[in-house]
């Protein structure tokens, strides 16, 4: 990733991940860097940090995005985090099982 703005090192949360870009006249695709962490000393919020790879982002000069959440959010974000992530495996989980007892052709 050129141009990085957030540090990135062994204690990010996600360093690789698939990311889209959205804007009302344009759509992109790339990879990105995700960071939760919190100010050091005595913190009052946590930090969700998005940095999305601007080279291949064509519509977007190289940015991060950062939102400061609450212990209280921050807990309700992972709290739904988990639920679609238990959705998503459910799903995958089912397609990946092979179905016994018969045949929709019958």
């Amino acid at each position: 990733m050129a141009d990085r703005l957030m540090k990135v090192n062994s204690f990010t949360t996600l360093d690789m991940v698939e990311a889209r870009a959205e804007g009302h006249d344009f759509e992109e695709s790339t990879l990105a860097t995700v960071n939760v962490t919190t100010p050091r000393g005595n913190p009052e919020y946590v930090r969700l940090q998005v940095e999305l790879d601007n080279v291949d982002l064509g519509h977007l000069p190289p940015h991060a995005d950062s939102v400061a959440l609450s212990p209280a959010d921050a807990r309700a974000l992972a709290a739904d985090l988990e639920t679609y992530a238990d959705r998503v495996a459910d799903a995958t989980e089912s397609e990946e099982t092979p179905q016994t007892g018969g045949s929709d052709d019958e």
